[in-house]
């Protein structure tokens, strides 16, 4: 895997899933940490200064008006970042500390917060030795940024706290970095609050959340597909001059997916002749483009805001690029707040949209003449009965994750800080609502494909024959029931890893 450059400008949400999810390391530009050490000599300038600067010579957020001694700013670099290390609650992921400390040092090497060269490169090394500082799930308001989970980062370039290894092993962090042959930072005049100020958290969870929804978006199309072809439904609503008429992007990527999945499909074939009576199939099948689509469409707009903020140097106070050290509100996460609410909300849409098709399988009154509940023996068996309980109460949990936490603000630091964004819940929430979709699908793919069993000897189509062939690897045929929470999880497994997507591609363009 190539190395992700860190340098002035943005790096990209394909290099914050490189260096959080696989592994990938980072290397500094050199010409960007000259520009790093030269806004630096500008906050050096500014610590002998009569007059008081915020977070040089002076306290912070409701302490602003405090002047600090000369001989006791390390120590309030040092207590700063004690004090904000105050998180609660379960560990978060690696993946989404990686993610943090990555965007923190990508603006760190922006020359736009003072900081000294050594301390943007103990942020790479810490990467680098895959050494994740311990952050837990509670502490951010995501006004000053997320400000307690960086300092949590920044407390283990201090070589305190804990943090975990490449193998999840818990270490003192003096101890790690000692095994690593690494040196704690110290921490000189503005460098505590430009190690915690900014929306790196928040941030970095968008943007794996997108990669993840890249995967989703993708599945959710396949899984429709499964279903329209095992409930004898139609292609032609497919059709790309339909969708035209309405020329909502995401809605025509949605529904050529779909159409390309059920090319050649002898299953389709079988009821379009004029025999056929039914007119139209339910919203569930017809309309899955339409909120797949919007999905899309929902994804590349926060994608957008996700781009804007991966270019922004967040930090409070900031180096101008004339030279001056000012104070600023770009840490407030409203931006990324509002994009992250808004994909909970499709996340709920695109899941509850996929249980209703799931739920037409098992009604005998709507299913076209399957088995009801797709049970082997309906009466002693329950078949995929409980299945769509589960798919259900998981759709129940999404509405609730799709109530938005940005309309919420509880003020802080004696009224200094008196509207936040909470950008940080709404990430946790959206990571949650994202595993309950994959499983929601996974549900959905899992039925399908039993009822496209139960079609025999009709065969389906390429696409979808390829579906069936994987999920088959992993959960057997129709038959008497069985324990079937191992045969979700190895679905869900399927499609979180993106190998049902992958097998649909191995046949035919999917995007």
């Amino acid at each position: 895997m190539k190395n992700v450059l860190v340098s002035t400008g943005p790096v990209s949400v394909a290099d914050v899933v490189a260096v959080a999810r696989h592994g990938a390391l980072v290397e500094l530009d050199p010409a960007a940490l000259d520009a790093v050490e030269e806004s630096r000599a500008r906050i050096e300038a500014l610590a002998d200064d009569v007059e008081p600067h915020y977070g040089i010579s002076t306290g912070f957020g409701a302490l602003a008006t405090k002047h600090i001694p000369t001989d006791q700013r390390t120590a309030l670099q040092r207590s700063l970042v004690r004090s904000h290390a105050a998180g609660s609650g379960g560990e978060v992921e690696t993946e989404v500390v990686r993610a943090t400390m990555l965007l923190r040092l990508s603006t760190l090497m922006t020359g736009r917060t003072g900081v000294r060269a050594r301390t943007a490169r103990a942020y790479a090394d810490l990467l680098n030795a895959h050494l994740t500082p311990v952050v837990t799930e509670y502490g951010s308001l995501g006004c000053s940024g997320d400000l307690a989970p960086l300092a949590h980062c920044a407390l283990a370039v201090m070589g305190e706290g804990q943090v975990r290894t490449r193998d999840g092993e818990l270490l003192d962090t003096a101890d790690a970095l000692a095994a690593a042959g690494l040196e704690p930072v110290v921490l000189a005049e503005k460098e505590g609050l430009a190690l915690i100020n900014g929306t790196d958290g928040m941030l970095g969870q968008l943007a794996l959340a997108l990669d993840t929804l890249d995967v989703l978006f993708a599945t959710a199309d396949l899984a429709a597909a499964l279903s329209v072809e095992a409930l004898l439904g139609s292609d032609a609503v497919f059709a790309d001059d339909l969708q035209q008429l309405r020329p909502q992007l995401g809605q025509r990527v949605a529904a050529g997916n779909i159409r390309r999945a059920l090319a050649g499909s002898p299953i389709v074939a079988s009821h379009q002749g004029p025999e056929c009576t039914r007119v139209q199939d339910a919203y569930s099948l017809r309309c899955a483009p339409q909120v797949h689509g919007a999905g899309r469409d929902t994804a590349a707009h926060a994608r957008a805001v996700a781009e804007r903020e991966l270019a922004a140097a967040v930090d409070n106070p900031v180096v101008t690029l004339d030279g001056r050290v000012e104070s600023n509100g770009n840490f407030h996460g409203a931006p990324v707040a509002y994009v992250l609410d808004f994909l909970a909300i499709a996340v709920a849409d695109l899941a509850s949209i996929s249980e209703r098709r799931t739920d037409r399988f098992l009604d005998k009154a709507r299913n076209q003449g399957l088995p009801p509940f797709l049970a082997h023996d309906a009466g002693v068996d329950s078949g995929m009965m409980i299945a769509q309980y589960t798919a259900a109460g998981i759709v129940s949990e999404l509405k609730r994750l799709a109530v938005p936490a940005s309309v919420d603000s509880i003020p802080s630091s004696a009224m200094q800080e008196d509207h936040v964004s909470m950008g940080w819940a709404g990430a946790r929430k959206l990571r949650r609502a994202l595993d309950g979709l994959t499983r929601v699908l996974a549900i959905e793919v899992m039925t399908a494909t039993r009822a496209l069993d139960l079609r025999g000897p009709l065969e389906p189509a390429p696409v979808t024959g390829e579906l069936l062939r994987l999920v088959r690897t992993v959960v057997e045929g129709p038959g008497p029931d069985r324990f079937l929470a191992p045969e979700i999880e190895a679905v869900t497994g399927l499609v979180a890893s993106g190998r049902l997507v992958s097998a649909a591609r191995s046949v035919t363009e999917i995007d």
